[in-house]
C-alpha cells in the first residue's frame, strides 16, 4: 500500500498510537485519505516498567513498530502509578510542545466510547487541537473483518480474564478465532475485553520479528465495583 504523505497545506497531525489493531486501521485510513499531514506517532509509556501503559508492550517493540511504519515516534513517559492530575499535567506539557511546533490536529483509533471521545475533545480543545477519529462509530465486526482482509496481523497480548480464558492470550486474531469469542465480548475488544499488538500489514515496511514470552496474571481494582476486582492476563512480546 502506497500512502501519500505530502506536505501541502494539510493540517499538521500527530497520531495517538497504541500499538494495536484499532490504531493500525485508523492510521491506515487517515494516510489513505491523504487529508492530514501525519508525521508523528505519540505513545504513553510507563517509565518505571518501560512498557506501553495500556497493555505492557515493551518499549523496544514499540520502537520497532514505528521504524517499520516510517513515522517518527514521540513517547510521553509517565510514572508507575500516575494520578489523573499528574497525568493531565504531563500530557498538557507534551501537547503545548506539539502546538509550539505547528500541530493543530490529533488523531485517535477510538470507535465507540463517547466519554473518552468527549474527554479528548475537551482537553485538547483548550489548546486549539482538533480531534480526528477515522473509524468512529464503525461496526466492530466489519472493522476487524476489513482489518484482516487488508492483510494486517495482530496478536492478543492482554485479556480481561473474567471474560476470556488463557487460550486467547498470545493468539493471533483470525477468522477462526473470532468465531470462538464469547457472545459478551466485542469483536474489537472495545469494552476492554482484550488489547492487541499489530506486527504486520500495509502500514509496515516489514513485519516485526518477535517471539512470545511469559504470561502473567494480575488483579486490579474495579472502578465501577470496589468489591469485585478485575483479573487481567498479559503476554510478553520479545524482539527476535
Amino acid at each position: 500500500m502506497v500512502y501519500l504523505r505530502g506536505m501541502s497545506q494539510k493540517p499538521k497531525t500527530y497520531f495517538n498510537w497504541s500499538s494495536g489493531k484499532d490504531s493500525a486501521l485508523a492510521l491506515h485510513h487517515l494516510l489513505k485519505q491523504s487529508t492530514h499531514n501525519v508525521d508523528r506517532l505519540l505513545t504513553t509509556v510507563n517509565a518505571h516498567h518501560d512498557r506501553v501503559s495500556m497493555h505492557g508492550l515493551r518499549r523496544e517493540v514499540l520502537i520497532a513498530q514505528a521504524k517499520s511504519i516510517g513515522i517518527p515516534l514521540d513517547i510521553l513517559e509517565v510514572p508507575e502509578k500516575p494520578s489523573m492530575e499528574s497525568y493531565n499535567a504531563l500530557m498538557e506539557s507534551k501537547v503545548k510542545a506539539l502546538v509550539s511546533t505547528g500541530y493543530s490536529h490529533a488523531a485517535f483509533g477510538d470507535i465507540y466510547l463517547e466519554d473518552l471521545k468527549e474527554y479528548r475533545e475537551k482537553m485538547l480543545g483548550q489548546y486549539n487541537i482538533s480531534c480526528v477519529f477515522p473509524i468512529w462509530k464503525r461496526n466492530t465486526k466489519e472493522l476487524i473483518t476489513e482489518f484482516l482482509e487488508l492483510g494486517f496481523r495482530t496478536i492478543i497480548i492482554c485479556i480481561n480474564n473474567s471474560l476470556l480464558d488463557e487460550s486467547f492470550l498470545g493468539a493471533e486474531i483470525t477468522s477462526e478465532l473470532l468465531e470462538r469469542l464469547p457472545d459478551n465480548v466485542d469483536f474489537c475488544g472495545e469494552n476492554g475485553e482484550f488489547h492487541t499488538f499489530c506486527f504486520d500489514g500495509p502500514l509496515f515496511d516489514h513485519p516485526i520479528a518477535f517471539e512470545l514470552g511469559e504470561k502473567v496474571f494480575r488483579t486490579y481494582d474495579n472502578p465501577s465495583d470496589a468489591t469485585t476486582p478485575i483479573p487481567f492476563g498479559f503476554c510478553d512480546v520479545l524482539l527476535k
